[in-house]
């Protein structure tokens, strides 16, 4: 059974047609909303509540990245053609449900300003209550400006609330820029937040693997094995035994990070990959490239697959009545292989300490260790468990990007411009800053 929480109410930021348009808005005035540390509270859990949009972790970006790539497709008589657009690597900057993804990411960024700019003037707060309120909201400004810059390239960086009508205009700031902004935001998280069995918000740890990702995708390799090796040896995270398990319940020991829902703040990430016969929407199913992937005798493929007749459909988020279940954002396996790729891209490589991280994930899928010394092939096996141990979690698109394979690899990818999604146009139309340009193709 879930655990009750606080109900969450966003006390300020809802988007208007330009999404860096943020009014606050509130049956409190902005000005006085924010008194004390409960008042500090409710506005974290604001902003960690927009992470559960359907345009977001509540079913958008668990489902795009598995469908962009060559994890999911989208079935004959599925009806969204948003979606069907994603799986062609053919999106319109008009595509709404794109534009909804930069909505909502930006919403989360602001509310997460807004409270920022409001916790130093709390004066019954210790400054070591500051800064862990500080480290939350840093972290969740920091995962926002994270996903963006996956899909989108260079973004804006927003570090200050937007109220009314003013700093509305923004360009788009370089990658580097925006990986700077990323990785400040989680060093402080990480220096000031404590460990906490607590998965529905960030702690120490939390902040720790995910700045890991963030090194691994920036291309900092000895960084990224240094904090997955603290994340690993330090967190208290542990491995489940039997791989159907990390899904079965929330807040697992091997997880370390998820987003909430509930049958009053649910997920439809079931009722898109379920079929019609079971209530389903059934618009996207698992490819036949993927089901071919799996390994004779992998426990990850019944955890993961299930089928109506000859129809397979995903199942690790798999509560179609109530879209209850949580989502997970940073899990143990994810550090293990993250250090493992991180590894393999050093000069100086240690094979051995590869072939280990990869064979904790292998052993516990029940197939054989590997005993490849090759670089370049244990580059590719990692690639592979990557690609089944996270399927329909929402990573395989960004693997294939980041580390130059989706033209190689996806038939639909022919050149580099389709390896970002389109600025949505209502962002287009509506920034004047000249520095807000669109993605090269579209």
């Amino acid at each position: 059974m879930k655990k009750s929480i606080l109900l969450i109410f966003v006390m300020i930021a809802v988007w208007s047609c330009d999404v860096l348009e943020v009014e606050p808005k509130s049956s409190i005035e902005a000005s006085t909303a924010f008194k004390n540390k409960e008042d500090v509270n409710k506005g974290i859990l604001g902003a960690y509540s927009y992470f559960q949009a359907f345009s977001y972790y509540g079913r958008s970006n668990v489902i795009f990245p598995d469908l962009a790539a060559d994890n999911l497709s989208h079935p004959i008589g599925a009806t969204a053609s948003e979606y069907r657009e994603i799986a062609n690597n053919n999106i319109l900057p008009e595509n709404g449900s794109v534009g909804g993804m930069w909505n909502i990411m930006y919403g989360g960024i602001n509310v997460a300003n807004n409270v920022i700019a409001k916790v130093p003037g709390i004066e019954n707060m210790t400054d070591a209550e500051k800064n862990a309120a500080l480290g939350e909201l840093y972290f969740i400004r920091a995962l926002n400006h994270f996903n963006l810059l996956n899909y989108f390239g260079a973004v804006p960086i927003k570090v200050m609330p937007t109220v009314g009508v003013g700093n509305l205009d923004a360009p788009r700031d370089p990658v580097d820029q925006v990986y700077s902004q990323i990785i400040n935001d989680l060093v402080f998280a990480s220096d000031n937040l404590s460990a906490s069995g607590n998965k529905i918000r960030t702690s120490k740890y939390a902040a720790k693997a995910l700045l890991a990702r963030v090194f691994l995708y920036k291309g900092d390799y000895a960084q990224a094995v240094t904090l997955a090796t603290d994340v690993i040896d330090n967190g208290g995270y542990t491995l489940l035994g039997n791989y159907a398990d990390v899904f079965a319940a929330d807040q697992s020991s091997e997880s370390i990070f998820e987003i909430y829902f509930s049958q009053t703040e649910r997920n439809r990430i079931a009722e898109y990959n379920f079929p019609t016969s079971l209530n389903g929407r059934r618009e996207v199913e698992p490819s036949a490239n993927l089901l071919a992937a799996y390994e004779t005798g992998d426990s990850r493929y019944a955890a993961s697959i299930a089928f109506a007749g000859t129809s397979a459909y995903a199942i690790k988020y798999d509560d179609l009545s109530l879209g209850a279940d949580n989502v997970i954002v940073l899990r143990l396996a994810d550090v293990y292989l993250i250090r493992a790729e991180a590894e393999a891209n050093k000069t100086a490589p240690n094979i051995a300490a590869i072939q280990s991280d990869i064979n904790k994930i292998r052993l516990r899928a029940q197939l054989l260790p590997t005993s490849e010394s090759s670089v370049a092939q244990l580059q590719r096996i990692i690639e592979k468990e990557r690609r089944i141990e996270f399927a329909f979690e929402g990573h395989r698109w960004f693997d294939l990007v980041r580390t130059g394979r989706a033209i190689a690899v996806l038939p639909n990818v022919n050149n580099v411009n389709q390896t970002l999604f389109p600025i949505p146009s209502d962002e287009i139309q509506t920034n004047k800053h000249p520095g807000m340009t669109q993605n090269p193709g579209y």
